[in-house]
């Protein structure tokens, strides 16, 4: 029997992270693999300790634009065969993308764009929705265990946002940002802690500059999907709202194959 307990984090700053205890955290809770959002790091200013910490190896995407964006995944398996795309190159500039093959699944760490700078963005987050939805279809049908994980940037229903009435007209809760989780979800894709966890004030981020965290006033917006191929395999999907360090917190899927 094999157990692979996989975490997923938004770090909003890999580097200022590592200053509040994230490589003491990661020896802590040992996963198996390790997918970082928003790392803002480039290759320039990564020590040592970062990028070869005790026990994993390290693949980042790092972003063209310094000080934004980027992805990491931290491995204690060396995985089959790595990609910082999903093939369309419009948006391979700001490394948003890690997809990592295994031989019981194929992992895609990414983080999905924001889509509240303006008309212009909220465009590129929905276009980046599709292109990625495209890439992945077909590999769903053909069988493929795929589990994708990450700051998708849209709460998805009401139950997975504190004030669902008063952020109705902001993206990350617009109506077209959540028909794509939608389709998502109508394709098969399962949200592994909805699965799981069907009460309300669950979340995953907090807006820092409001002091939301401590009213728990919060946004679900990072995912564990995987296709329905797997579920068999989930033994638990979880949120860890006790881990501080970033204004999103972590969060975990446990599966286990014969």
């Amino acid at each position: 029997m094999k157990e692979i307990k996989i975490l997923c984090w938004n770090v909003n700053g890999v580097r200022a992270a590592v200053k509040k205890g994230f490589l003491e955290w990661l020896q802590k809770e040992s996963p198996d693999i390790l997918c970082l959002q928003e790392t803002k790091a480039s290759t320039d200013n990564l020590t040592k300790e970062l990028l070869e910490p005790s026990g994993y190896q390290t693949y980042w995407n790092y972003p063209e634009r310094k000080g934004y964006s980027g992805v990491a995944t931290f491995t204690r398996e060396k995985p089959i065969k790595m990609q910082n795309s999903f093939g369309v190159k419009a948006f391979d500039g700001e490394g948003r993308v890690i997809i990592s093959e295994y031989p019981e699944f194929t992992l895609c760490n990414i983080y999905f764009p924001n889509g509240k700078q303006g008309p212009e963005r909220l465009k590129y987050k929905m276009d980046f929705y599709e292109a990625f939805f495209n890439y992945l279809e077909p590999r769903r049908l053909r069988g493929d265990k795929i589990i994708f994980c990450g700051d998708v940037n849209t709460a998805h229903q009401e139950i997975d946002i504190a004030r669902p009435k008063e952020n109705s007209k902001i993206s990350g809760f617009l109506p077209q940002e959540r028909a794509w989780l939608d389709k998502i979800a109508a394709h098969g894709y399962i949200d592994t802690f909805r699965h799981f966890h069907k009460e309300a004030g669950q979340y995953s981020w907090w807006d820092m500059k409001t002091g939301a965290r401590a009213r728990n006033v919060g946004w679900r917006i990072d995912y564990f999907f995987i296709t329905e191929n797997l579920l068999n395999n989930v033994q638990k999907a979880f949120i860890m709202p006790e881990v501080t360090g970033s204004d999103h917190c972590p969060i975990g899927l446990v599966l286990r194959f014969s």
